[in-house]
C-alpha cells in the first residue's frame, strides 16, 4: 500500500494524538478540514488505520511494573500457547520472534509480587517449555 508523504505526516500526527480535531490536523498539514477527513476515511477503508486506542499517562504507567517475557513453546502446542496467552489481560503485546525463543510478551503488573505470579502463570501453561524474563527499568523512546 503506497502512502504519500502527506498521509505519512497525518499518520504521525494521529499517532501522537488520535483525538486531535480534524481542523487542527488540517492547519498542521496545510490542508482543509474536508481534505483531511477524506484522507482519514480513505486510510481507514484501506486498513492502514486499524483503530484508535487510549494511551495511558506517564503517571499511571509509573506505578506499573513492566517486563519482557521470552517464551519457548513446544512446536505442536504453539498455537494453543498463543491462544492461552491472548486470554491473559496483563499481556500488552505478543510477538513471534526468531532465535532461541519463539515469542516475546510485554507484560504489565501493579507490583513485583503480581509480576512474579504472572510469569509463573505463563510458565505453567501447557505447551510452554521455558521462559526468561527481564524487568523494564525505564523506557527511553516510545513512539
Amino acid at each position: 500500500m503506497p502512502i504519500d508523504p502527506t498521509d505519512r505526516h497525518l499518520l504521525t500526527l494521529l499517532t501522537e494524538n488520535a483525538r486531535a480535531p480534524v481542523a487542527e490536523l488540517g492547519r498542521k498539514l496545510g490542508l482543509s478540514r474536508t481534505t483531511v477527513q477524506s484522507r482519514i476515511e480513505r486510510l481507514e477503508r484501506r486498513g492502514v488505520i486499524a483503530g484508535y486506542t487510549a494511551r495511558l499517562s506517564e503517571d499511571y504507567e509509573k506505578g506499573q511494573v513492566k517486563a519482557h517475557v521470552l517464551i519457548t513453546a513446544l512446536p505442536k502446542l504453539a498455537v494453543r500457547v498463543e491462544t492461552e496467552l491472548r486470554r491473559i489481560p496483563e499481556i500488552r503485546t505478543l510477538h513471534s520472534i526468531s532465535g532461541q525463543f519463539d515469542m516475546i510478551a510485554v507484560v504489565v503488573a501493579p507490583s513485583i509480587g503480581e509480576l512474579d505470579g504472572l510469569i509463573d502463570r505463563i510458565g505453567a501453561l501447557e505447551g510452554v517449555e521455558r521462559t526468561m524474563s527481564s524487568i523494564i527499568l525505564s523506557t527511553r523512546i516510545e513512539r
